[in-house]
């Protein structure tokens, strides 16, 4: 072998070791077989990590952040999660967008606009997650556009505004819901005197039902599917009344009164027959058990009153933050209070591996904690850092945590974190 040509196989090896060792590193940050987040809530829209084998206490200092993303825009946007392609929403200058980022490297790969600036007193900016279907993401804007766009590029399919093409009615903090897909179907809720909610070709946006013996304005909770009796319903809160639709016809199925006073939020709860509401401002929380067009009230109570950080069903009781007593855990069936705690200010919560991850939405604390009626047993504690010089003084850090594929999302307006809790 000539010279030349032993250099020439030395430096191909050296490259083959090269690619190698950034190979072993990609593998070492990002899961072989990696699971998907393609909505809010996550699968079945219960707020269950897919994710085993994590962390169940952390460091004195929290966990280890693997990026920061720092132009996330304005506003409250959730996440979601394809492969390794995160989805969220945010204001720039006077436009909201759907952003996508490596969810390996915390860059941004496309913006796509979904409306102009919403504006409010409680902060600008919008307030939903994508929703991801294959090849397909589907955002809301604050007024009201949405938006259907390519995963790939950004590039805009369709859009429909939910004002001007479906009749609906902006409130008070404009339009927060996720839109709910199921088969080729789109489920969303412009409310007013065409339906308070709607079904759409999710490939063309042509409008397929509306609710027209239900007229309710929207409020910002997101629907859910249920089945029960071997029958499909799409189930939504609006203020006064929770209800299941049937999702061929847009008929309503049954209804149900809710007292439910400024505004309206957290998502429904279904599990076994029961189907759980919640709302701040004093209204508490109610649950029903289906069957025919009046179904059985189960329970009616202030145990929980859930402002807009959400709850979580983890067996038998629900966890979440009640204004007033805390951090409560509450019987799911009997609606009795378990335990509360104050160990840990107002906010969000999310369900991974026997584990809560709670959100303190006012210093920006995340405390780990064990999902367990036997009282609140904290197992870690890390306030973010940074936090947003551009948040609204009347804001918060609304946007709630999400744990997939090992790693824990959390967002403070621009700001976007992601948190190794796998550990490994």
């Amino acid at each position: 072998m000539n010279l030349r040509l032993s250099q020439w196989v030395l430096f191909g090896r050296m490259l083959l070791r090269l690619a190698a060792s950034a190979a072993s590193v990609v593998l070492a940050t990002w899961p072989a077989q990696a699971a998907d987040w393609l909505q809010w809530r996550g699968p079945g829209r219960e707020d269950h990590s897919p994710d085993q084998g994590l962390l169940k206490s952390w460091p004195k200092e929290g966990p280890r952040q693997v990026w920061l993303f720092q132009d996330a825009g304005l506003g409250y946007g959730g996440y979601s999660l394809s492969g390794d392609r995160l989805f969220t929403v945010g204001l720039r200058d006077e436009k909201e967008y759907l952003i996508a980022v490596d969810a390996t490297q915390g860059k941004e790969l496309w913006s796509a606009f979904i409306g102009p600036r919403y504006s409010n007193g409680w902060g600008d900016g919008p307030r939903m997650t994508p929703t991801v279907d294959g090849e397909r993401v589907y955002a809301l804007g604050g007024m009201g556009l949405l938006v259907c766009a390519q995963v790939s590029d950004g590039k805009v399919l369709w859009q429909k505004s939910l004002v001007g093409n479906l009749g609906g009615v902006l409130q008070d903090w404009g339009f927060t819901e996720s839109p709910l897909i199921v088969g080729d179907r789109l489920f969303c809720t412009p409310g007013g005197e065409r339906g308070t909610m709607a079904a759409l070709n999710k490939n063309t946006g042509e409008v397929l039902w509306r609710t027209t013996d239900l007229k309710d304005n929207a409020q910002y909770s997101s629907p859910i599917w249920v089945e029960h009796g071997g029958r499909p319903q799409v189930v939504q809160l609006v203020m006064q009344k929770f209800f299941g639709i049937d999702p061929a016809n847009g008929k309503v199925l049954w209804s149900s009164p809710f007292p439910g006073k400024v505004a309206v939020i957290p998502t429904p709860i279904a599990h076994d027959g029961l189907v759980y509401v919640t709302a701040g401002y004093g209204v508490g929380c109610k649950a029903v058990r289906l069957g025919g067009a009046n179904p059985e009230t189960v329970y009616e109570n202030k145990v929980m009153k859930n402002h807009h950080g959400g709850v979580v069903r983890v067996g038998d009781h629900l966890y979440g933050y009640s204004d007033g007593p805390g951090w409560v855990c509450q019987d799911f069936k009997t609606g009795k209070e378990v335990w509360a705690n104050k160990s840990l200010g107002k906010g969000a919560v999310h369900y991974a591996d026997g584990m809560l991850y709670c959100l303190d939405e006012g210093s920006g604390e995340v405390a780990l904690v064990e999902a367990s009626p036997a009282g609140w047993n904290e197992k870690g504690r890390f306030r973010l850092s940074p936090q947003s010089e551009k948040r609204n003084p009347q804001g918060r850090i609304w946007p709630h945590p999400v744990v997939v594929n090992g790693r824990l999302y959390l967002r403070d307006q621009e700001l976007l974190y992601c948190y190794d809790v796998r550990g490994k």
